[in-house]
């Protein structure tokens, strides 16, 4: 519920606050360099104006030229600088006019404003308060302050609403991916590039504030200082120029003070014997507000006052500087130009979050059908291609294509699609995977570096996009994504826009299905849906790396409660549904005063929470247990490498005990540490085809790390079972003396003759030193060598450095080329998590 009353409010305020935002955001960015772009267009008229050469005027004298060039008017403040190639600069108040003229020091003459001033000023209103009518006291500024405050809500409310589920994964919120398309390419857009400028914006809308509001004003001041804000009242007698009091003395005071260099200094001609402040900005300084404060009397040229920056407590550097933070030079030239870019992205969130708000708007007056042009196109040939590492793409693929009973579809692997095979088609469906960091299936990388570099010429062609993929990856569906720009590149129709699937999730399954029948295919079939989960028994629990710098690692073994073992072939993966800790159920009904003994349908309250996704506190806190249970989602299941055969009698695993911020990992937690040795666990067995043996008895090269060893180990007695020799294990860990898993059964199937050759790797041994990739390298002549014999090579292990260090070690040991021809071949094949 929070999240959609703080996503409502989002993007109401996105388009209608988000217009002045973007105003405020370019004008904001075109403030930031006024004072260099003021300086290069008055260096034609210094340069005509100016006796840099000649001596300098003293300040009774400069004052006195100007007040006589200027009869009636007050000069509200005067700048000197210590550069004789700088003019002076002078304020002039003429009744209610007030205008900054340039003075040359030497003649007193005044030269006349700066080019440009009329275009920064109108740009300064426009930022302030739209150039509306009232000026600062018009309803310019109440919307201006309005906007402020929205932007403070949207940076607060857009990190919530887009925190990550591994919020310590720096990729998930920095890195943008420009391969998508569409509302997907808009959205990732507006999160990451907003997760970049958070920061800016932060500071933006609360400094902001300051010229918005008095109230907010007399907080910041009293947070900062802890006194309460004193209202500057103006001085008395100043309107009469004539009344102008000699400032030599005191100008001799602040030269002894500061020296012959002094920077710049800026006053205020004096009207009474009070002592006059001097404001001097040193060489150097970041912003124009680090000045030495110096209140000088007249008549002795002595320094009564002093405030120097250097000495001023933070709260009060800080609520004189700002202006400074707000335009970023507070923290130097590199900030000034971070909080520049930051403003010129502020249109950027304008566009996107209306792009996305009319998307969602189209989406909803369509609804989940496709539209009626697509509706149109059942004649022509259909093309059904996927990309799949673990079969699910495919799986799905030929279901789809056993949808259209009246049209022929040619279902193939996306590697064997190219411009021929295109151009012979009027309508395609892609189902693609995306693996590990975003990259395509093994099968499909070659098409990727081929195909995907020049968009295709498909002027003709409808198509569709259904994208698997895992969201704990930062680059979710990437690949899928990637497809979907290609093809649209290359003139390509979108039947309906592409779809994302998480996992088995069974909605985004059933929206294919119904997109799918609404272009032409049967849409009586029943939904597609996983197998159902079996009941088995966990038999076994043993640790096997005690004292082990890594997480602990369990070799774990279970058996089907009906005593009848299922088939798999090894590179298969086990899918279990985990559950809860008990103690985490019982806290969740404490809190909800639910009861968790209630039965629905037959079961206990607690022990449907105990498998589901437990809801918010506040979206149960009405609701009876049977209303709690229909709301329900299952846990999303875990998949593990099978580490056995079915001729040992039961299915192995080797799980690592996996450690997060809020406790155990789910599935390992699970299996680990939770479910006790003799319970029963949910668990289907599903094929994974992209990891299977060659059909063949040539010879096996097995690389793995870690808990990767699983798959590896499935292959070794498979090959056991069948009498064959001709394998090589390279195996990498953290100590020998802990992490080397299973070694006394490794050793015997060495000594059996399985094993033709065993090489490992320990990455903390000082005697090792290495990690499972350097024995790729040290033995890249004899891989060379079995792969020219006809060897298969199996790689199976994590994919945070070990799959692509492994893959580039291969690379560059066999060549780009070899190692193509043996993905193409079935011949390299990977099992990554």
């Amino acid at each position: 519920m929070t999240r959609r009353v703080l996503f409502q409010i989002h993007w109401f305020l996105g388009i209608t606050a988000g217009f002045v935002l973007a105003i405020m955001g370019v004008t904001g960015s075109i403030m930031s360099f006024e004072t260099e772009i003021m300086a290069a267009l008055s260096r034609p008229l210094l340069a005509a104006e100016l006796h840099p050469n000649a001596p300098r005027l003293a300040p009774d004298a400069l004052i006195a030229q100007i007040a006589e060039q200027r009869s009636g008017a007050r000069i509200q403040r005067l700048t000197l600088h210590s550069d004789h190639a700088l003019p002076a600069e002078v304020r002039i108040q003429d009744g209610k006019s007030r205008e900054d003229v340039l003075v040359d020091p030497a003649t007193g003459i005044l030269i006349g404003t700066e080019p440009g001033q009329g275009f920064f000023a109108f740009v300064r209103q426009l930022h302030r308060w739209l150039a509306l009518p009232g000026n600062g006291n018009g309803i310019g500024r109440q919307i201006t302050g309005i906007a402020a405050l929205s932007l403070i809500f949207f940076a607060l409310s857009g990190l919530y609403l887009r925190w990550p589920k591994h919020a310590l994964d720096w990729r998930s919120w920095l890195v943008l991916d420009l391969r998508k398309t569409g509302r997907n390419l808009y959205r990732t857009l507006h999160a990451v590039i907003g997760g970049w400028v958070l920061v800016f914006y932060l500071i933006s809308g609360f400094t902001g504030l300051w010229w918005s509001y008095g109230w907010y004003r007399d907080a910041a001041t009293y947070v900062l200082t802890g006194q309460a804000a004193v209202e500057e009242k103006p001085g008395e007698g100043r309107d009469d120029q004539s009344a102008v009091r000699s400032v030599a003395v005191a100008w001799n005071g602040v030269r002894a003070a500061t020296g012959v260099d002094f920077g710049t200094v800026t006053f205020t001609p004096p009207t009474d014997a009070k002592p006059v402040k001097f404001s001097v900005l040193p060489h150097g300084a970041r912003y124009d507000r680090m000045t030495d404060d110096l209140s000088v009397d007249q008549v002795s040229g002595r320094i009564v006052k002093a405030d120097r920056y250097a000495d001023k407590p933070l709260g009060k550097t800080i609520l004189g500087a700002m202006l400074p933070i707000h335009r970023g030079d507070f923290f130097g030239l590199a900030g000034r130009v971070a909080m520049m870019l930051a403003s010129l992205t502020m249109p950027l969130f304008t566009v996107t979050g209306l792009l996305l708000y009319l998307g969602r708007r189209k989406r909803k007056r369509a609804g989940p059908s496709a539209s009626t042009a697509a509706a149109g196109v059942a004649d022509g040939t259909l093309l059904i291609a996927y990309a799949t590492q673990t079969g699910s793409a495919e799986r799905i693929a030929r279901a789809t294509a056993a949808m259209f009973t009246d049209t022929v579809a040619r279902v193939m692997a996306l590697g064997q699609v190219d411009g021929a095979v295109l151009a012979q088609a009027r309508r395609a469906l892609f189902v693609v995977s995306t693996y590990g960091e975003g990259e395509p299936p093994d099968i499909a990388q070659a098409f990727a570096r081929r195909a995907l570099v020049t968009p295709p010429s498909v002027p003709d062609l409808d198509y569709a996009v259904l994208a698997l993929g895992d969201r704990e990856y930062p680059d979710f569906c990437a690949f899928g994504h990637a497809v979907d720009h290609w093809l649209h590149a290359g003139g390509g129709r979108r039947l309906f826009d592409m779809i994302e699937m998480d996992g088995d999730d069974v909605d985004a399954q059933r929206h294919w299905q119904q997109q799918v029948a609404a272009i032409g295919g049967n849409g009586d079939v029943a939904d597609w849906a996983p197998a159902a989960f079996e009941r088995w028994r966990l038999v076994e629990r043993r640790l096997l790396n005690p004292g082990s710098l890594g997480g602990p690692a369990f070799h774990l073994a279970l058996e089907p409660v009906d005593g009848v073992l299922p088939t798999w072939a090894a590179g298969d993966i086990a899918e279990i549904a985990p559950r809860h800790d008990p103690a985490r159920v019982t806290a969740f009904l404490d809190v909800t005063g639910l009861d968790g003994t209630a039965e629905v349908d037959g079961v206990a309250l607690s022990d449907r929470l105990a498998g589901a996704i437990l809801p918010d506190h506040a979206e149960v806190a009405a609701q009876d247990a049977t209303q709690v249970a229909a709301g329900l989602r299952d846990l999303p299941h875990r998949e593990y490498s099978i580490a056995s055969v079915p001729s040992s009698g039961r299915l192995e695993l080797l799980v690592r005990q996996v450690t997060r911020s809020d406790g155990l990992g789910l599935g390992s937690g699970w299996l680990t540490a939770i479910a006790p040795v003799g319970c029963e666990v949910q668990l289907r067995i599903s094929a994974n085809p992209g990891f299977h043996a060659p059909d063949s008895d040539a010879p096996m090269i097995l690389i793995g790390n870690g808990t990767g060893l699983a798959g590896l180990r499935a292959h070794l007695h498979a090959r056991a079972d069948r009498g064959q020799s001709g394998a090589w294990l390279l195996f990498g860990e953290r100590s020998a003396a802990v992490d080397d898993f299973h070694r006394v059964e490794i050793d015997a199937l060495a000594r059996g003759g399985t094993l033709d050759r065993v090489d490992r790797a320990f990455s903390r041994d000082a005697t090792s030193g290495q990690y499972v990739q350097h024995l790729v390298t040290e033995a890249a002549d004899d891989i060379g060598d079995w792969v020219d014999r006809g060897a298969s090579i199996l790689v199976c292990g994590s994919l945070a450095g070990m799959a692509p260090a492994v893959d580039a070690a291969l690379r560059t040991a066999l060549g780009d080329a070899t190692v193509e021809t043996l993905v193409e071949a079935g011949r390299y094949r990977r099992d990554i998590y």
